[in-house]
């Protein structure tokens, strides 16, 4: 797919008295159809870019998988994509999923869990992490600079999320930018289970032993994802609501907020409880 995440538009700027005018790069906002198995089970708007990517994801963090392999991943699968705008996506996994459900409404790029059910339901289906690492606290600091630097369309535009998975030296192994934070969070997602795939793994926990970074606040969704994913740890540049700090305990995640400036507050594991 050819299409720019990003567009010009022209702008009249106002600064120490004067009015300019002058072109400023903006971030493209689309919505992606989710199809899993033939079912239309999302809209999202997103950032056009990795699509495959954020398809599969949003399928395996929502758990309707079901432990089925992804098979392949296209645009539209009823017709040509062209003219859908690219802004279809077909996941299948031979119909080896789980019947999906609809979701009935349309998941906008701040919104992680409209129309869902309880909170309970939804952490019903994971088990708490099994010994997973903990990660020093001087490379959980050192991985906010080291994906601030591979953000080219924050970079351009000031106005898109970043998520990356890291390995427990702090390395960045996948980098992913959306308007939305749960989107970038499932691109990565994505990334890491379409990969095993490629090499012919079935992989039920793809961020098993790494790291999970976001570029915003630690929210409940957000935890739920790494969660699902098998992260071993959540390291957010702002602040995670008190929902977040008592689910990632509940899944045995080690979550890290406020990390800025070499400093942050690590919320989970509990404070005195067993590493």
């Amino acid at each position: 797919m050819a299409r720019g995440r990003t567009t010009k538009v022209l702008t009249q700027r106002w600064a120490s008295g004067r009015a300019t005018r002058s072109p400023d790069e903006l971030i493209v906002e689309e919505p992606l159809a989710i199809h899993l198995d033939g079912v239309l089970v999302s809209t999202t708007m997103r950032t056009p870019g990795h699509d495959f990517e954020l398809a599969a994801g949003w399928c395996f963090t929502e758990g309707l998988l079901g432990g089925a392999t992804v098979r392949s991943c296209r645009y539209c699968g009823t017709g040509n994509a062209a003219e859908t705008g690219y802004n279809v996506v077909s996941v299948d996994t031979g119909g080896l999923a789980p019947t999906p459900e609809a979701r009935l409404t349309t998941t906008s790029s701040s919104c992680g869990l409209c129309g869902t059910a309880e909170i309970d339901d939804l952490t019903a289906r994971l088990t708490p992490l099994n010994d997973p690492p903990r990660y020093d606290p001087a490379v959980l600091a050192a991985v906010v600079e080291r994906v601030r630097v591979v953000q080219p369309l924050f970079t351009a535009t000031g106005a898109v999320h970043a998520a990356a998975a890291f390995t427990p030296e702090g390395e960045p192994l996948v980098v992913r930018e959306d308007i939305g934070r749960h989107n970038a969070v499932d691109k990565v997602v994505g990334s890491l289970l379409l990969d095993a795939g490629a090499r012919g793994e079935r992989s039920v926990a793809p961020g098993a032993g790494l790291g999970l970074y976001v570029s915003g606040r630690a929210s409940f969704e957000m935890v739920l994802k790494a969660w699902a994913a098998g992260f071993a740890t959540l390291v957010a540049v702002s602040a995670p609501s008190a929902l977040a700090v008592e689910t990632a305990r509940r899944g045995n995640l080690q979550l890290a907020g406020f990390v800025r400036d070499g400093a942050m507050n690590l919320y989970a594991p509990a404070p005195g409880a067993p590493a």
